[in-house]
Order: C-alpha cells, then structure tokens, then sequence
C-alpha cells in the first residue's frame, strides 16, 4: 500500500506486536517509549496476558487484537484495510515486530519424538506473514527475532546447513513499500545476541533482525552490532541471590504459596522489579505478591534437591535416574557471568537456597518481568501438550504460565532494543 506521513507532533513512537506471546517484547518496547496499537498472538491464554497488563492501551479494543494472523493475511484486502487504518489512526507506524513460532526451529521445542521434517510444519513459514504485514504497513523500522537454531536449520535432514535462514532474510530483504510516492526497501542488520549482555540474569542466544526503511538516515558500521543497527552490549546481569533473595520465604511448604513479600527488596534490580508502575513507590515487606506458588515435592525429591544445595550442584549416584537433569541455580555466576537459558520447563532448574524448583514469579524475574505483570492460565502442562503432537498433526498446544513466560523475549533486551531504535528513528 502507499500512504504519506505527516508530522505527529510529541507523542509515544507506535509498535505493532506480532505473534506476541505475553508480551515481553511489547512491553520491553513500551518501558523505552513505545505504544503497541496492534497485537497478534494466536493462543488465547498468552492473548489475556497481553491485553490484562494494558488496562489503557489501544489494544483494549478488540479490532486491535487478532488471535490467527492467517485471517489477517490470507484476504490481501483485510490487510491493506488495516493498514490504511492504523497509518491514518496514528499518521504513520513507526514500528513493526515479531517472533514467529520457533517450535520447528529449537532443539528443545522440536522434540526428539517428532519425526517430521521442518518443511511439514505449517508454523515454520510465519516469517512470510509478517513479511506481508511489513510489506502494508510500511513502518518506518521493524524487528524479527528467533532462536538460534534458525540459523543453522535445514529444511529436510538432506538439505543446506542454514538453508531456512537464507530463505529468512530473502524474504525480508525484498520487501518494498511506498511512501510519499517512493518505492523504499529496508536497510537490514542482524547478529545473534545473548541476553546477558543486556542486563538479564541468563544467557539464552536469540537471533535478531532489524529493518530500518531506507528514507531513515542511519549511519552503519560492520564494526558495530548488527551493522549498527543493534544496540551495542550494556552487561550488568545480577547474580541470581540478587534477583531472588527477597523472594525467599522461610515458612514456605510444598504445594503451598507465598502471598506477600517476606521481605524488603535489597538489591537494585530487586528494587527495580518491585516498582509500583501506579504509586511509583517499591512494593514493601508485606504487599501482595501473586504467582508465587510452589510445586508439590515429594519428601524423596526435597531430599534430593537438599543433597545438590550441599554439593554444589552434584547429586549422589543413589539417587541418580536417567531422566534426571536439573542443575543447581547458583546464588553468583561464575565467570563469564550466566550461563543457563530459562525454556519452558518449570523444573529445569534448583532453587539456590530451598529445596524446590522456581516458582512462576521466580520464572518471571529470570526474564525480567517486573512483579506487577500478571499471566493468565494453567499454571503448567505436561511436556508433550506445551508443543502439540506434530506427528498427528495436532498443532494445538497448552501454553501455561512458566512456558509463556520461558517463550518471551526478555524484557530488558526489547528495552535496549527500543532505546537504541528510538536514536536511529531521531527520537530524543
């Protein structure tokens, strides 16, 4: 489509929200200055979660919500109607994200027992959607990012190492939109990067792509972080006794919860999290704390958490199984700083001081939500349902709180992303 910018005045830069999640991206984005006007996220538990931490926000009007992107893309008309619409509604996008699913990508989400190949899997050509979104609304900039098994993913097991990637960036490279009369395509840079060196307490690698319109002036460096189109590492990731210590309830019991805080917040970033977003004030010892709920152990498995507590992590050969694999979360990194990535899986690892696995709120600070944000559903699943059963084709999936959450994009890293974004599009 082709539309013509005006001037705006001094408002919020605007960002469309696809395949959203909960919303860490968005809300990353929105902590540095953005707006999401537009939200797209297929799985109505993760959809609630978006839009109830966004009690005014655009998108409380549900034609600012759509759950299947494929009945926003499959009628071109549709997509050029809303389009027209938001660019009129807010003189221009200057935004447009996405994470695509990535089950097909991840060697943890493309499970072992699935015997299917990438090509065979419907989710595994998003990409081309938000593509044609990009391609209509003609932001001035949009974001794409994945797992880093993307990278190196082949179609079939007989294909080109990286193949699926090639196709990735061609897709993204050619898109053309018009604007003010002018054919423009989209500056690109992309770069793995790890969220640790953006302030977040766990490594976890993500591609990401950035697109800049062409009729933005943006001085790029192959020296600088995704050819400068990124922004350049900041670090400052907490060690996990300075996340979680505030957190930690002496009175705590298996399958019971914690209601308030036990204690005050001491740490900067325990500070920062417990932020009252309304008063501005940090939540004290004794306000309400939600999603701090703790899995029912058996006396035999506290044992065996308790042994791993006392020997750093290792665990005695007696009470060793073959499915056995959580590690230990220390209270300080080691050097190099974190070294675990937080999935979808509620038990993957041990609590540094307490015999127990993290709880969601717990979850929820390895990928910096602050403690205000609520998630909506199960609290979680069993492995098989968090990624449908691909060999039936089944593509419906549960998708709880800890594997919403392990599926986000850290909320620090869509700030820094937003900050630096916010420079190249001139916006102080």
């Amino acid at each position: 489509m082709e539309y013509s910018e005006h001037n705006r005045g001094a408002k919020l830069l605007t960002v469309v929200d696809l395949f959203a999640g909960c919303g860490g991206l968005s809300l990353g984005l929105e902590q540095a200055g953005f707006e999401t006007v537009f939200v797209n996220e297929l799985h109505p538990d993760a959809m609630k979660t978006f839009v109830m931490n966004r009690p005014n926000s655009p998108i409380q009007n549900t034609k600012y919500q759509v759950l299947d992107i494929l009945k926003l893309t499959r009628k071109k008309a549709d997509l050029t109607s809303l389009a027209a619409h938001l660019n009129k509604q807010y003189k221009g996008i200057d935004l447009v994200v996405g994470g695509p699913p990535c089950q097909g990508f991840s060697g943890i989400g493309h499970r072992r027992t699935f015997e299917v190949t990438k090509e065979d899997i419907p989710t595994n050509y998003l990409y081309r959607e938000m593509a044609k979104v990009v391609a209509e609304i003609a932001p001035k900039a949009f974001v794409f990012e994945n797992v880093r098994g993307l990278l190196t993913s082949r179609w079939t097991p007989e294909g080109e190492k990286g193949e699926i990637w090639k196709d990735v960036l061609k897709t993204f490279s050619r898109i053309t939109v018009k604007v003010n009369g002018k054919t423009l395509s989209y500056q690109i840079g992309y770069e793995l990067v790890y969220a640790k060196d953006y302030g977040v307490p766990q490594n976890r690698p993500r591609i990401v792509m950035i697109g800049i319109r062409e009729d933005i002036p943006v001085a790029t460096s192959s020296k600088l972080v995704g050819n400068g189109l990124l922004p350049q590492p900041t670090g400052g990731a907490p060690d996990p006794y300075d996340l979680l210590s505030d957190l930690v309830d002496p009175k705590w019991v298996p399958g019971g919860s914690t209601l308030i805080y036990p204690k005050e917040a001491r740490s900067a970033f325990q500070k920062l999290l417990r932020d009252d977003p309304i008063t501005g004030k940090i939540l004290a010892k004794g306000s309400p704390i939600s999603d701090h709920v703790y899995s029912n152990h058996s006396e035999l498995v506290m044992k065996k958490f308790q042994y791993m507590i006392e020997h750093d992590g290792n665990i005695a050969a007696s009470m060793k199984t073959k499915k056995f694999a959580q590690r230990l979360l220390p209270e300080k990194w080691g050097p190099g700083g974190p070294n675990i990535t937080a999935t979808s899986l509620p038990d993957d690892y041990v609590h540094f001081s307490q015999p127990r696995v993290l709880t969601v709120r717990e979850w929820a600070r390895l990928q910096t939500f602050p403690d205000w944000y609520q998630f909506n559903g199960k609290r979680t699943t069993g492995g098989r349902r968090r990624a449908g059963d691909l060999e039936v084709g089944d593509w419906t999936r549960d998708l709880p709180k800890y594997t919403q959450i392990g599926n986000a994009v850290p909320v620090l890293l869509g700030e820094a992303i937003g900050n630096h974004l916010k420079k190249i599009l001139g916006v102080k």
